[in-house]
């Protein structure tokens, strides 16, 4: 049987400086949850999918998302967005 391994990628989006999120951590294992750990202490909202994760494996660290990850990445900042609104 395989061991379910923690993955973790982090988005970064400056509407002013880039015409695209980019990927600006990722791990597995113990980095993933270092990051998940990092995130929460800051009060960075976490979203959970899995899906996700694995996509932006194939993203490099610094990278823009590829335009195929742009609609479902809009989805996760639309999340953010409405965790950000209601916790004001």
């Amino acid at each position: 049987m395989r061991k379910f391994q923690k993955k973790a990628a982090t988005l970064s989006y400056n509407q002013t400086k880039e015409h695209a999120p980019r990927v600006t951590a990722q791990g597995k294992g113990l980095t993933a949850e270092n990051i998940i750990n990092i995130a929460k202490e800051n009060g960075i909202p976490i979203l959970e999918d899995p899906s996700l994760v694995e996509l932006l494996e194939d993203v490099n660290i610094n990278e823009t998302i590829p335009n195929e990850l742009y609609e479902v990445v809009a989805e996760v900042y639309s999340f953010i967005y409405r965790i950000d609104k209601a916790s004001k």
